[in-house]
Formats: C-alpha cells, sequence, structure tokens
C-alpha cells in the first residue's frame, strides 16, 4: 500500500492536473446493457457493474455529499462545483444541494439507509486519489468512464472494482453468503422479508449493501441462481 500511495502522489504543476479532469473527450462507446441490466464495455469485458451512475445518484449514494467542497490537502486546493460535468439528464429534476453537494453525509437518502466507507479526505491520505485523474476518486471515475473518457488509471480503479464486486470479490462474496444464511433465494424473497418487518429494506447486510451500492452493484436474480447453483 506505501508503494501504490506514493506513486499516485502528484508530480504535475496543480494547474495541469486541474485543467485535465475536465481536458477530455470521449474515445469509447457507452456501455450496453443485457437483460439481466449488467452493464458491457467493449473494450473492458471483465467490468461489469449492475447500476449505472445516474442510478447511483438518484439513489443517494454516499449520503448525498460526494460533490461536496472538497479540500485536498496534496493539492493545497478547494475543489467545488465539478458536478456541474454530469450530463445533465442524469440529475434532472434532481435536488443539487441533497443529492449532490451536502457539506453533511445523510444516511437517510441512502437507498440502504446506511452510512459506510470513508471520506474523500480518509481515501486521499490513505493514497487511493490518482489526483491527475479523478481528484473524488473512484465514483468520479466511474463517471467519466461510463461517459467514454479513457485514462491511464483504468486498470487500477478496475481492478479494485473487481476485488469488491467483481465475480470473486470480496464484498459481493460477503453479501451473497448474507442472504444464503437468510435463506434468500430469488429477489421476490427479500421482498417478502421486507414486509414481514414492516417494509425495512434493510434486513439483508444493509451496510454491506450500500458498501456494494457504492461500487455499482446490487444482488440481482441472475446473482442468487448462479451462487445457489455454484
Amino acid at each position: 500500500m506505501k508503494e501504490e500511495a506514493e506513486s499516485l502522489v502528484p508530480v504535475k504543476d496543480v494547474a495541469d492536473i486541474q485543467s485535465a479532469w475536465s481536458d477530455w473527450t470521449p474515445v469509447a462507446p457507452e456501455p450496453e446493457r443485457d437483460e439481466n441490466a449488467v452493464f458491457h464495455f467493449k473494450d473492458q469485458v471483465s467490468f461489469t457493474p449492475n447500476k449505472s451512475p445516474e442510478e447511483m445518484i438518484r439513489e443517494g449514494v454516499f449520503g448525498g455529499s460526494y460533490f461536496r467542497p472538497l479540500r485536498s490537502r496534496k493539492l493545497g486546493i478547494v475543489v467545488e462545483g465539478d458536478w456541474k460535468e454530469l450530463p445533465e439528464h442524469w440529475i434532472r429534476g434532481l435536488n443539487v444541494e441533497k443529492y449532490l453537494t451536502s457539506p453533511e453525509y445523510d444516511a437517510e437518502i441512502n437507498k440502504f439507509h446506511r452510512a459506510c466507507g470513508q471520506s474523500i479526505e480518509e481515501w486521499e491520505a490513505a493514497g487511493w486519489i490518482s489526483h491527475e485523474h479523478d481528484v473524488r476518486g473512484w465514483f468520479q471515475w466511474y463517471c467519466r468512464f461510463f461517459q467514454g473518457r479513457r485514462c491511464g488509471d483504468d486498470e487500477r480503479q478496475i481492478s479494485r472494482w473487481r476485488k469488491c464486486v467483481g465475480e470473486t470479490g470480496r464484498w459481493k462474496r460477503t453479501l451473497l453468503k448474507q442472504y444464503a444464511r437468510a435463506g434468500v433465494r430469488t429477489v421476490e424473497d427479500e421482498d417478502e422479508v421486507d414486509e414481514e418487518n414492516e417494509g425495512d429494506k434493510s434486513v439483508i447486510s444493509p451496510v454491506v449493501s450500500q458498501t456494494c451500492l457504492h461500487w455499482a452493484w446490487e444482488v440481482r436474480q441472475d446473482d442468487l441462481d448462479r451462487w445457489y447453483h455454484g
């Protein structure tokens, strides 16, 4: 981890780094979505999220605070207003102050109503931010990658995604094990369990479910089928 952190320390002029965040054009088409709602990128076949950035935003990921003003200690600047680069249709009708730029993390707007993960400041301190590409980290990278940007940080970010929610990802496997322990074999079964608990959508591992959603993945029927049938 130390070697990775050192390799991500900015080496360019801050102004050059800032200009690179918006100075890019799409070089790949947006992904296609299959019958199981999984996205497929032609140039990255191992990267198969099933939630789009727009869906994630509208489901309140990161407690609505992801695009709040961010003070980067490594760059020595405050980053703000970069939410405006998002496609207009992704945020049409959305309360920006509630879903994008909230100064405080609001777990109540998260789909599973749980706070999870670390702050961007903590990611930066841990060396997980490639400042030359995406000063806010993973989700900002995903928004841009989804729109067709390709950059030198793609392989690292996709590798991180695979380790979290890829076919053998730790959080994906953890969540599916929880489904198995609860005896939930279909998405409909989960809905029935929720109704018995007065609509509490957090019955199956809420924190892990929210964590997976932050990584653009949620449990679908084909995931459960493959888990139970090997």
